[in-house]
């Protein structure tokens, strides 16, 4: 029995993986994540510049386009020194801690950025079916409220994983098979019973995405039939035209997402490369299009942006 037990030790460290079988070419995908990184942390820069700079902006549509885009930099700068580190210097070690920390931090955002979400879908819903009672209902203090409890309880879901992941022994095989920690991945490396954090797990997926997704759907359920009750042919596509930046970035978010966890449950015979791509995809897209989908479709602020440029 001792001998079994003298195969498990609690790991020092993980090991991180770029793109299997790409290793001597990691030096030139390294330059598109750069890229990526680069526009995708100016882009989110500039929006949060404009908006705090520019009084004209100071309304709830661009406050919760101010928070996506601090939750997006959150996003990138949890996992730009892992994915970076590996493709430019094939640094491929991680501490226990630091992973703990890193999927704490990426799990974090990315359920702040669903309930960000779901705030601007509720603000897409006041607009349009109670437009008379949106000023009221929508104050700068009430946003800073919702936001402020939204980032709380999500921190205090998250906080857990990290603390339940600390108790366990790690086995050998220890290579993860992405370029940063998540928790439905980092679990299965233990040598120990992980139902606890299989079931918390979803609890907090179901209590965040899932909860949150359904309240989207919901919104524009309602949105809908607020807009075909319209007479005017002309002011019902205007009402949806208020709405398209929204329904794109709720695609770009979830789309990647869902797609990712069906293949970790379902997906035994899925492609591992199919896998570490829409791992990049759901992480680093969303970030990347989010201030260019919103610049696209509104004017007002891409005259800001532009302006701003050409100074």
């Amino acid at each position: 029995m001792s001998a079994v037990n003298d195969t498990k030790f609690k790991s020092a460290m993980f090991l991180l993986t770029g793109i299997p079988g790409q290793e001597d070419v990691h030096l030139w995908i390294s330059i598109p994540f750069c890229f990526m990184y680069a526009i995708s942390i100016v882009g989110n820069s500039v929006i949060l510049f404009i908006t705090k700079t520019d009084p004209s902006l100071h309304e709830p549509m661009y406050i919760f386009l101010s928070m996506l885009a601090i939750t997006d930099l959150g996003i990138l700068i949890s996992t730009l020194p892992t994915i970076l580190g590996i493709y430019l210097f094939n640094s491929r070690e991680i501490s226990l801690d630091t992973c703990f920390a890193q999927l704490f931090f990426i799990h974090s955002f990315q359920c702040i950025e669903s309930s960000v979400l779901l705030l601007m879908a509720f603000d897409r819903f006041v607009a349009i079916c109670n437009p008379l009672r949106y000023a009221s209902i929508l104050t700068l203090p009430r946003i800073a409220k919702m936001g402020l409890v939204f980032v709380l309880v999500r921190f205090a879901l998250t906080a857990p994983l990290p603390f339940l992941l600390k108790q366990f022994r790690y086995c050998r095989a220890n290579v993860l098979s992405h370029s940063y920690c998540v928790h439905q991945e980092v679990m299965k490396m233990a040598c120990s019973d992980i139902t606890v954090n299989s079931i918390y797990g979803l609890v907090v997926t179901f209590l965040t995405m899932g909860l949150d997704s359904l309240l989207i759907f919901l919104s524009y359920v309602m949105i809908l039939k607020t807009v075909l009750s319209i007479a005017s042919h002309t002011e019902c596509l205007r009402a949806l035209n208020t709405c398209v930046s929204h329904l794109c970035v709720v695609l770009l978010f979830y789309t990647p997402e869902i797609s990712l966890s069906v293949i970790h449950r379902f997906g035994k015979g899925s492609s591992p490369l199919l896998q570490i791509l829409l791992g990049y995809v759901y992480l680093l897209v969303p970030p990347l299009m989010n201030p260019i989908v919103y610049s696209v479709k509104s004017r007002h602020l891409r005259d800001k942006i532009i302006r701003v440029f050409l100074q």
